[in-house]
């Protein structure tokens, strides 16, 4: 399989499982699974067929690791990023001393006034190193990394969580725990 016949595959399956499942008539448990039978089974019936192996292959090849199958492989879901309620089960965990959010230039004057927010989405997207978040960030324009003071945020009450892919999740960076680039 072509890499560009990967991406789109991964384009789609990131549409229906963390946003849109209703599209093809998913049914979803609470926790966001789907069983791998039925989501072939709506793909090929919306016109577009995928094989199992298609699946598998975009599973293990996808640089970000945004799917997660089951220990059996009978269920596939989205790691995190969903706008749809779902829980994905994960517990609090005590964070490293700083994380990395990537965002495009454009959007640092409203963080500056509002810090993170989640938006539609379940949780701020957060990174462990800034390779990565440079990556996220250059996704949007050009990018901008923004440093969480995520143990003091912990230590005062808020949650973090990791998702089975390694981004670090939260409800909100409130702007007194970021730290800014400065600039020129």
């Amino acid at each position: 399989m072509q890499k560009n016949q990967i991406v789109k595959i991964s384009k789609r399956l990131s549409y229906v499982l963390r946003h849109r499942p209703e599209e093809i008539e998913l049914i979803m448990d609470e926790e966001g699974w789907v069983e791998v039978d039925l989501l072939l089974d709506r793909f090929s019936n919306n016109y577009f067929p995928i094989t199992l192996a298609d699946l598998q292959k975009v599973v293990a090849q996808n640089d970000k690791k945004r799917f997660a199958f089951s220990d059996d492989e009978a269920y596939i879901r989205a790691s995190q990023g969903h706008s749809i309620q779902i829980d994905l089960g994960y517990e609090a965990i005590k964070p490293p001393a700083q994380l990395y959010h990537g965002t495009a230039t454009r959007f640092v004057h409203s963080i500056r006034e509002q810090g993170l927010k989640k938006r539609n989405r379940h949780h701020v997207h957060l990174s462990a190193d800034i390779d990565t978040a440079t990556k996220v960030g250059g996704r949007h324009g050009q990018p901008v990394i923004l440093t969480v003071n995520a143990l003091d945020m912990q230590q005062d009450g808020y949650k973090f969580f990791q998702s089975e892919n390694g981004v670090w999740l939260t409800d909100q960076v409130p702007v007194q725990y970021l730290e800014f680039p400065e600039e020129n």
